[in-house]
């Protein structure tokens, strides 16, 4: 087989931002959460290992920078990461320090064997990078993180994103293997562009420890929780809409971060629905406290219009708490074969329906408190989800040098 030929290689991982750039979301914990596993791997497992893991990211932390050291690598959690200044504070995220490291580094290869993964796509750091790659000639993977889609390409900045994806976008995701979290990423990217290879490997997600046992919640009301970044794709409003008009004792917490014009927008939506005293707001929640309060909630609504993974319905999961999703968002086919929560549209009666069914079966939600940690547990594990990233990197390596 051809990845076989390959034993041992560099992999250099290109993020606009890192942790603890925490603002940033799921996207931040995956990045680091799969670094951190090929690290683990290489020092336990030479047959597979790799020879050198390392970061390249800059300071970005929203609309403010990390207080970080800068162009040195530091070790971060066992991981070699390299900062590098921004000169553009928005979601652009130019980095000049961080092009030249890498030029400077492609430049002195010689015969190293070295695979480019970026992450995320539609900023500056990943689209002038793998012009880089390129023109070095080194294989890129391209994990987009849910930005190739439809719904993506027309939602922000869709104007600008046409103008770059015709440019020059096409062009460079047709020399990218890619790599998809779920079966509905992989779609969903398929119809955007034929890249040279695309294969499915799901996140690795931080697991609470133990997996089992510590569910909390209380019988009083219904209890939802949404746990996650604050913004229109994620279907708070439909989820509003919905719980207006459904006929049983709830609460919604919602936990989670965005932009305060768009967070005051859907508090006065929901004051017009009247169910403003039914939701608590609680802001941002550390990674400390999140399984906890995943816990102590007998519901996790994501009713979005796209999501490529979600990480936060393993998390839930992993405490048994049962899950409500759109058909939507990528782990929905997992949910679904797995019994482990409800799939619903994005109609508002939809919605509805699903509430309620969730309310009403009390057997099917104890049994998913029971069981889905357990197999959430078996279907993430860490290292056998880092070999098939490592099986990928091989793959793709040994394809270029055909």
């Amino acid at each position: 087989m051809p990845d076989q030929r390959v034993r041992k290689l560099k992999v250099i991982h290109i993020t606009a931002s890192y942790k603890p750039a925490y603002i940033y979301g799921g996207p931040i914990q995956s990045v680091a959460k799969l670094v951190e596993a090929l690290v683990s791997l290489r020092f336990r497992e030479n047959g597979l290992c790799i020879d050198d893991v390392q970061v390249l990211t800059t300071t970005a932390n929203g609309k403010k920078e990390l207080a970080v050291k800068i162009g040195t690598p530091v070790l971060v959690d066992g991981v070699s990461v390299t900062y590098f200044k921004r000169q553009t504070k928005d979601h652009s995220h130019f980095s000049l320090g961080l092009l030249w490291a890498l030029i400077n580094t492609l430049r002195q290869a010689q015969d190293d064997k070295i695979v480019i993964h970026i992450h995320a796509w539609w900023n500056l750091v990943s689209i002038l990078s793998c012009c880089v790659a390129k023109w070095y000639r080194i294989p890129v993977v391209l994990s987009p993180r849910g930005m190739l889609t439809s719904y993506t390409l027309g939602n922000r900045n869709s104007l600008s994103k046409k103008i770059i994806h015709d440019l020059l976008g096409k062009r460079l995701l047709r020399y990218c293997h890619i790599h998809s979290t779920s079966e509905q990423e992989k779609k969903d990217i398929i119809k955007i562009i034929k890249p040279k290879s695309i294969t499915i490997i799901p996140n690795l997600v931080s697991l609470p420890f133990p997996v089992s046992g510590i569910h909390k919640s209380n019988n009083d009301k219904f209890r939802l929780l949404f746990l996650s970044r604050i913004e229109q794709k994620k279907g708070l409003e439909i989820l509003f809409k919905a719980l207006a008009i459904v006929n049983i004792p709830w609460l919604l917490t919602i936990a989670g971060a965005g932009t305060e014009e768009y967070v005051q927008s859907l508090k006065l939506k929901a004051e017009e629905l009247k169910i403003h005293q039914q939701i608590n707001w609680i802001g941002h929640v550390t990674n400390e406290d999140k399984f906890d309060l995943l816990a102590r909630h007998d519901l996790t609504a994501l009713t979005s219009y796209n999501e490529n993974f979600a990480n936060v319905i393993v998390e839930s999961l992993s405490v048994g708490t049962p899950v409500l999703i759109s058909k939507f968002v990528g782990l929905a086919d997992y949910v679904a074969a797995k019994n482990l929560g409800w799939i619903t549209g994005l109609k508002v009666e939809e919605i509805k329906t699903g509430i309620l069914s969730a309310y009403e079966d009390i057997k099917q939600r104890k049994e998913i408190r029971t069981l889905a940690p357990l197999v959430v547990n078996a279907d993430f594990k860490d290292d056998a989800l880092a070999k098939q990233y490592v099986a990928c990197y091989k793959k793709v390596l040994a394809t270029q040098l055909l």
